[in-house]
Order: structure tokens, then sequence, then C-alpha cells
């Protein structure tokens, strides 16, 4: 199952947007145009559907109301979301999931849902607000995809929203994990208990992802022989890498010793091999060398179609997009405005269009509209 469609209304950078998404996507625009907003939407329905999460809940982890409404809002100030899922390969909807949510002009301005439905193919399946919501207002802080007991009628809606997944380590997080106090970001995005996780996979499951991982690692870690995980002596887990070395055993390493792109490539192979279901992934290119930027199209694509998951890629690099195999309904442009940021498919844009018809690839014919507009003025920067 693919998340086909989002329409979304007021969030973030977006006063508008209604686009269909494929199974893989990706995501470009100018710094600030909102492409980590974007993947958020999907992490938020995430957050919506976990155990310990919910509305209210996700909507103070994103700094309130103020903070997720998007500033061109203006009369219709409330904050829409719609979301379709289809089957793999098919454009009709299997379920459709909207909720709109408002905020109180007076008081405290808490939070309340202003709708909440959801479709199974033709049939209305939930309608909110209901009989029971208006003769219990305080019903209505709460969606009925986070309670279990609400949502047995589309229960596959909220799994689904469970297990998207999203990873984009900061190797700084990984390797100094000791340093960093508090209870960190809900869902580890960035990787500060990757270990752990990676420790508490199952022994023959983890093995196999890890053995898959040296294999590309041997490709573009110079003098890499073996990786795998292991245990210190106080229990702590470890990734270890032995290379090949004057000595008979090899040199050791940690991955407090990786450097950031090594430890990135990691993190986003163990990410395409882990879960069957939408995956969001912020600039893999991060880190990485130019030769290995450019086969990650194709890399994801490969291990994408063998676990028949959708896979969303927000991106600024030449390289990846550079990829003759990227088909252009699979890439979605980001224009900033004063009114919001517009989202297109890059191919509808006929100049882009124009371009890719002449034989230009992606990253030639996109990237020149993700550049600022006046940014030759940084020549004059003193």
């Amino acid at each position: 199952m693919i998340v086909s469609r989002v329409i979304l209304k007021n969030w973030k950078n977006f006063q508008h947007v209604d686009v269909r998404l494929g199974e893989r996507m990706f995501i470009v625009g100018p710094n600030a145009s909102g492409k980590s907003n974007f993947l958020d939407v999907f992490r938020f329905l995430s957050d919506l559907a976990k155990d310990g999460g919910g509305l209210q809940k996700s909507i103070k982890e994103r700094g309130g109301v103020s903070k997720v409404r998007c500033l061109a809002a203006r009369q219709d100030p409330d904050i829409e979301i719609t979301v379709h899922l289809s089957e793999d390969g098919r454009k009709e909807s299997l379920w459709k999931y909207s909720l709109g949510v408002k905020q109180e002009l007076t008081g405290s301005r808490r939070l309340f849902i202003k709708y909440e439905t959801v479709w199974h193919k033709d049939k209305l399946v939930l309608k909110r607000p209901g009989p029971d919501d208006e003769k219990d207002p305080e019903r209505l802080r709460q969606t009925h995809l986070e309670q279990i007991n609400a949502n047995s009628n589309f229960r596959e809606i909220a799994k689904y929203f469970t297990s998207i997944s999203y990873l984009h380590i900061v190797p700084q997080l990984l390797r100094y994990s000791n340093f960093f106090s508090g209870p960190g970001v809900p869902g580890d995005p960035f990787g500060m208990n990757f270990l752990e996780k990676v420790s508490k996979t199952a022994k023959n499951t983890r093995s196999a992802r890890l053995k898959k991982i040296e294999r590309a690692l041997r490709v573009t870690v110079p003098q890499l022989k073996e990786f795998k995980h292991i245990n210190d002596e106080r229990g702590i887990p470890h990734l270890e890498a032995i290379y090949e070395h004057w000595r008979p055993k090899g040199a050791k390493q940690r991955e407090d010793q990786f450097s950031d792109g090594t430890l990135r490539l990691i993190g986003l192979l163990w990410s395409l091999l882990d879960g069957e279901s939408l995956l969001l992934l912020e600039e893999p290119e991060l880190s990485l060398n130019s030769g290995i930027v450019r086969r990650l199209p194709s890399l994801i694509y490969r291990l994408q179609r063998l676990k028949k998951r959708q896979v969303i890629i927000s991106t600024h690099s030449a390289d990846l997009l550079a990829d003759n195999g990227i088909e252009p309904e699979s890439v979605l442009l980001l224009i900033p405005t004063n009114d919001g940021t517009i989202v297109s498919e890059a191919a509808s844009i006929q100049e882009i269009s124009d371009l890719l018809s002449n034989g230009m690839n992606i990253a030639d014919a996109v990237l020149p509209y993700t550049a600022p507009k006046k940014i030759e003025q940084l020549d004059f920067f003193e």
C-alpha cells in the first residue's frame, strides 16, 4: 500500500497542496522552501497513530499550532490534511483519511478537531463530529485514529501510519550519544539510539542485513574487509569494521571512528532494508562521495522493489538527479511565493517539459529553478 495523493491546507510552508505520489518520489526546491516540512506531514500522521502519540502531543512537539499553521493563512486558518492510500500500482483509492484541526479564538486557545473522516473505497466509515462529540465536545480533543477502541473499522490505516519510517543520521549524535542528556527526539529520527535499534533486531535478520551492508561497504570504503555488530565487555552494542592491514588480524575501528559518510551510508542502507512501509529519506547525499551519490537512485530502486515499499526523497544533489532512470513525473518541485510554497509535478511546467523532451536530464532541467533569484549578489558580500 502507498500514499497515492496528499492534500494539504495551511500546513507549515504550504497554504494549499494537492499532488499525486508514486512509488518513488523526489522532492526538490530552494533552501527553506519546505522540503523537510513536506516530509513532516507523513511523520505527523505516524506520530498521531503511535502509542504515546496523539493529536495534542504531536502538535505540541512541533511548537504548537502557531508553528504548524502556514504564515500565509488568513481568513480560514484551520489546518487540514487528506491522504489517499492505494494498492501498489493502482490509481483508485483503497482508503482516504482526512483530518481538520482548529484552535479556539479566545481563552486558552485549545486545539480541537474540526472534522475527521475515513472512507474505504466508496464507503464512509467514519464521520466526525458525530452525536457523541456533540454531547461531549471534549472528545474532539483526540482523533479516533489514535484510539484503539475507536479505530477498529480502519485500523489498517493506523498500522500503516505507525509503520512509516524516517532516519536522517546525524553522525555526531551516534558517535557521542552518551554526551547528550534528556529523552531525545521522539522516534529517534536522527539516529542517537541507532546502535540500540540494530542490537534489538532479531539476530538472524540483523546478521542478514549487516552482510548486505558489508558488501556495499567493501565497494565504497577503502580496505574494508569485514563489518559486524558486537557487544563490548559492558554489554554496550557497537558496529565494528575490520580493515586489511599489515597486522595478521587487520586493523579494527568502531562507529566512533567511522567517517560521517560511512555512518550515513550505513544508516541509509539499514533504513532501506528495515520495513516495508513508506520510507522518508532527507538529503541522502550528505557526506557521500559524488560517485556513490550517482548510484543511489538505482540502489534505492532495487532495494525498494525488493521490499515493495514507497520511498520519498528530498534532495539538492545534481549527481543524484542526473540518473536517467528517474521518471519526470516522480519529481515534485517546490516553488516559494508570498502566499506559501507551491508544489508542482516538475514535468507539468512547460519550460521543464520542453527541456526534458530535448534530452536534458532531470538535474539540468529542474535544479536551475531551485536557485535563489538573486544568488549572484553573494559575489558582492563583504
